[in-house]
């Protein structure tokens, strides 16, 4: 053997050129699926919280609807007379849980049949129905008529 010469292998031992490019190769193909595992831990958070974020855009939505309709009833007119506590204690808050709960069952139920950006449309237009239902069968008592005034 010469200086320049490399020994020769068994056929059973592959070169040491060979073991550092599979190793380069298994190493690239770990980091690759730590990756894609990091990518889809933050895809999943992402989701997650934009259920968190309907559900807060749902009870917002929900309060600023149902409370302004509601005024009356907490109101009572004339010294609280015509104060309606099964809106108050009743009504407003199971409408309130609904529009806590409706849009995250929505995004949940759409996200497993849809991309992300159809599913928040679908939990738009569910909530617009919830809203549009909500007025055509939720009519609390309002104000006695043109006459009357809040007191002082």
């Amino acid at each position: 053997m010469s200086g320049g010469d490399r020994p020769e292998k068994a056929e059973g031992e592959a070169s040491d050129e060979s073991d550092e490019r599979g190793e380069h190769a298994e190493h690239a193909e770990h980091a690759e699926h730590a990756e894609s595992a990091e990518n889809d831990e933050s895809d999943e958070l992402l989701l997650s919280s934009a259920g968190c974020v309907l559900a807060l855009a749902g009870i917002l939505a929900a309060a600023a609807y149902a409370v302004p309709r509601a005024e009356y009833s907490y109101d009572g007119g004339f010294e609280g007379q015509d104060t309606d506590w099964t809106v108050i204690l009743v009504e407003l808050p199971l409408i309130l849980l609904g529009g806590f709960a409706l849009p995250p069952l929505t995004w949940a139920a759409a996200t497993r049949y849809l991309r992300p950006w159809a599913a928040a449309l679908v939990c738009v237009a569910v909530v617009a129905l919830g809203l549009w239902g909500l007025d055509a069968v939720w009519h609390p008592q309002q104000g006695p008529g043109p006459g009357y005034e809040r007191g002082i």
